[in-house]
C-alpha cells in the first residue's frame, strides 16, 4: 500500500515554488534525522518524493512535512514489531515509496536499514543475512518471499519475521499497510531522532564482483561530511529534482537519492522500472544526472540511432555544431575564456541545433552531469561534449561513502580524469600505483557476524582502495583499473584490460567486451553488440534480419564490421594490448543473466567460467 500524499500538486508548480525558498544551511545538522525535522521545519510544502501508483499516469507527491509525519507513523509500526536502536533490517524492493519512506523511519528509529539487491543470488542473500544478523526484512512481494522464506527456518541466520510491501501479496506475513500507526502514542516521540554522529546509518554491501558481498558500515557522520564536500563542488538549483533508478543498495543511489536529498531539501522522482527510466527523464527533464558508465554508453547508442535516420543535411549540421561544442567545452576544460566569436557560434548552434535534440531525451535543462562506478570510454565522453553536455566523471568506493574524487563546472575538470579530490579526503599513491584515501568520509571497517566492526584502515588511518592510477601536477586523479584485474601476460607485461575494452567500444556496433589474457602470449577478447546501436547499423547498411541480435552476430556483414572495429582499435594500442582474436557472441550480458553486477559492473570471473570454451579455443590453432 503506497502513502497517501498529505499534498500534492503539479512538478512545474511545485518547482516554481521551491525557486522562491532559500534552504536552511545544513552545517549545524549532525544525523539525518536532523535534516528530515529541518525540511520538514523549514520547508513543509516543498514536494519531498514523487512516485507513480500503478496503473496511473500522473505522479503522487509527498511533502517534506508529509515525509516527517508519515515516517513517524512507520516508524511506530516498526517499533511495535520490536525494531529498536541499532538493529539491523534488510530491504529487498525496487525503487518504490514505501521502500524509500521505511528507510528514512528506520533511521529515525536508530535502526540500521541494509538494502539487498534484487538480483542477489540466494547464497549471496543468506550470507548477507547472517552477516548482519537482521531479525526483520522487508520486502517487496511474493516473488522475495519465495526467496526470503527458507532463511527462515535456517538454524544460523536470526532472521524471525517478513513485511511485505505489496498488497494481496503477503502470504500469511506481515503487511507493510498494518504498519502504519495512527493515532503515534505521545510517548514514541522521546525514542525518535536521537541518533549521534557516530552511530550507524547503514550497512552497505559491496556488489560481489569477486567473492563474498562484505558489510561496509558507514555513520551518519561520515555521509555528511560526503554530503557536504560534494555540495562544494556540485552547483545546483535550490531543491534540484532527481530522478532515483538505481539500486538502493548502491552507495551512488543511497548518496543521490536518500541521503543528498535530506541534506539539501530536495525532490526525489521515484522510477521503480529501470527500464522506464529514458521515459521519466524526458518527463522530469533534471538539473542533475548520474549514470554509470553503462547507462551513458546506451544512451549514447539510443542517439545515435536515431541520428543515422536523419537525412544527410541534417546530420552534417549535427556534426558541426558538435564540433562548436566540443571546441567549446576544450576551453572550459582548460580553465579558458572562449573567444566571442566560439561564444556566439555557441550559443547559436546550441539554441538552433543541440537543445531540440536534448529536449527529445529530456536532458536539455541538465547542469550537472555525472558518472562513476568505471572508467567512461572517451568515445562517449566525447559524444556527449558534442551536445553541450560534458560528463563530469568521479570516483569513489562504497567503502569511501561513495565520491572521494569529482570533477567540476565549479572547480575545473579534466575529460578522462576522475577529478581531483573532495574536501572531506585526502589521496595518495603508493608506491606500486596503488590509491590510497583518508578522511572524514572514509569508513572505519566491515560489519563482524558478531555486530562489531573488522578495521581495515593502516594506522595512520589509510584505505588500500585496490584502484591502480596516478594523479597528475594538477592534483586530477587518474585511474588505470582495479589492481586485481590488471592483466600481467606470460612475458610479464601489464596490461589494463579496461583500457583495451573501452577503445574496443569506440565503434557503436560493439557494446560489450572483456579482455582476457593472463600468463598468455596475447590477449583475446569475447565482444557482445550493442542492443541499440546494431539494429540501426543493419538497417543503414542493407542488412536484414529482423532486429535479432544473435541473427546479426551471425551475420557476414556484421562479422566483417567488428573485424574492422578490432583492427581500427588496435591500432590505438600498444603491441602488448592489441587483441589478436576475437569472438562475436549472441547475446547481451546483464544483472539477470549474471554477468554483471546489478550496478552494471561485469563480473569477470562468472564471464570467464561461462566462456572458458569460447576462450580456449581462441588460443588454439
Amino acid at each position: 500500500m503506497a502513502p497517501a500524499p498529505r499534498t500534492e500538486g503539479e512538478r512545474t508548480t511545485a518547482t516554481e515554488a521551491a525557486a522562491t525558498q532559500t534552504a536552511t544551511p545544513a552545517a549545524a545538522a549532525t544525523t539525518l534525522p536532523q535534516l528530515v525535522q529541518r525540511n520538514a521545519r523549514h520547508h513543509p510544502d516543498l514536494p519531498a518524493l514523487s512516485w507513480r501508483e500503478p496503473g496511473t499516469d500522473g505522479w503522487t507527491t509527498l511533502t517534506w512535512a508529509g515525509v516527517r509525519d508519515h515516517t513517524t507513523r512507520l516508524a511506530a509500526g516498526y517499533a511495535a514489531l520490536g525494531v529498536g536502536r541499532g538493529d539491523h533490517v534488510l530491504l529487498m524492493a525496487s525503487n518504490r515509496a514505501e521502500h524509500w519512506l521505511t528507510d528514512l523511519a528506520l533511521v529515525r528509529l536508530g535502526a540500521v536499514p541494509v538494502s539487498v539487491y534484487g538480483t542477489s543470488a540466494p547464497p549471496q542473500i543468506a550470507h548477507i543475512a547472517r552477516n548482519c544478523r537482521a531479525a526483520l526484512a522487508v520486502v517487496e512481494g511474493s516473488a522475495q518471499t519465495e526467496v526470503w522464506e527458507p532463511l527462515l527456518a535456517d538454524a544460523e541466520i536470526p532472521l524471525a519475521r517478513l513485511v511485505v510491501m505489496a498488497e494481496g501479496q503477503e502470504g500469511g506475513h506481515f503487511p507493510y499497510a498494518a504498519l502504519l500507526r495512527e493515532p503515534v502514542p505521545e510517548e514514541f516521540g522521546k525514542v525518535l531522532d536521537a541518533a549521534r554522529p557516530e552511530d550507524a546509518l547503514t550497512v552497505v554491501y559491496t556488489s560481489g564482483t569477486t567473492g563474498e558481498p562484505k558489510g561496509v558500515v558507514l555513520t551518519h557522520a561520515q555521509v555528511l561530511a560526503n554530503a557536504r564536500a560534494l555540495d562544494e563542488v556540485v552547483e545546483l538549483p535550490p531543491h534540484v529534482e532527481h530522478v532515483c533508478y538505481l539500486p538502493f543498495a548502491h552507495i551512488a543511489e543511497r548518496m543521490l537519492g536518500v541521503y543528498l536529498p535530506c541534506h539539501r531539501a530536495s525532490h526525489v522522482h521515484l522510477c521503480a522500472d529501470p527500464a522506464a527510466v529514458a521515459a521519466t527523464v524526458r518527463e522530469v527533464r533534471p538539473r542533475q544526472f548520474f549514470g554509470v558508465p553503462r547507462i551513458w554508453e546506451k544512451l549514447a547508442a539510443a542517439v545515435r540511432a536515431v541520428l543515422s535516420l536523419l537525412p544527410e543535411e541534417q546530420r552534417e549540421a549535427v556534426d558541426d555544431a558538435a564540433e562548436v561544442a566540443r571546441a567549446y567545452i576544450a576551453c572550459q576544460e582548460r580553465g579558458e575564456r572562449p573567444s566571442a566569436e566560439l561564444e556566439t557560434a555557441y550559443a547559436q548552434c546550441r539554441e538552433r541545433v543541440l537543445l531540440p535534440l536534448l529536449r527529445a531525451g529530456g536532458l536539455d535543462r541538465v547542469t550537472w552531469a555525472a558518472s562513476a562506478s568505471a572508467p567512461m570510454p572517451m568515445d562517449v565522453v566525447r559524444f556527449w561534449a558534442g551536445f553541450g553536455v560534458p560528463v563530469m566523471d568521479a570516483w569513489g568506493l562504497t567503502e569511501t561513502t561513495g565520491v572521494a574524487t569529482a570533477n567540476s563546472p565549479r572547480t575545473g575538470f579534466r575529460l578522462g580524469s576522475v577529478g581531483r579530490p573532495v574536501s572531506s579526503v585526502e589521496v595518495r599513491t603508493a608506491e606500486d600505483g596503488e590509491i590510497e584515501v583518508r578522511g572524514a568520509s572514509v569508513f572505519s571497517g566491515y560489519l563482524r557476524p558478531d555486530g562489531s566492526v573488522e578495521p581495515a584502515l593502516d594506522a595512520e588511518g589509510w584505505l588500500r582502495t585496490g584502484d591502480i592510477g596516478r594523479i597528475d601536477e594538477d592534483g586530477y586523479v587518474w585511474i588505470t583499473d582495479r589492481k586485481k584485474e590488471m592483466i600481467i601476460t606470460s612475458t610479464g607485461k601489464n596490461v589494463s584490460p579496461a583500457l583495451v575494452e573501452n577503445a574496443l567500444k569506440e565503434h557503436p556496433l560493439i557494446g560489450q567486451a572483456l579482455v582476457h589474457g593472463d600468463n598468455r602470449s596475447y590477449l583475446v577478447a569475447l565482444l557482445v553488440l550493442d542492443a541499440e546501436a546494431a539494429p540501426a547499423w543493419a538497417a543503414a547498411h542493407g542488412v536484414d534480419t529482423g532486429g535479432d541480435l544473435a541473427a546479426l552476430a551471425a551475420h557476414p556483414a556484421v562479422r566483417e564490421e567488428v573485424d574492422r572495429a578490432v583492427a581500427a582499435a588496435n591500432t590505438r594500442l600498444n603491441r602488448t594490448e592489441q587483441v589478436k582474436r576475437h569472438r562475436l557472441l549472441a547475446r547481451e550480458w546483464g544483472p539477470a543473466t549474471g554477468e554483471l553486477t546489478p550496478s552494471l559492473k561485469m563480473r569477470r570471473r562468472v564471464i570467464r567460467d561461462r566462456y572458458a570454451g569460447d576462450l580456449a579455443d581462441l588460443y588454439e590453432g
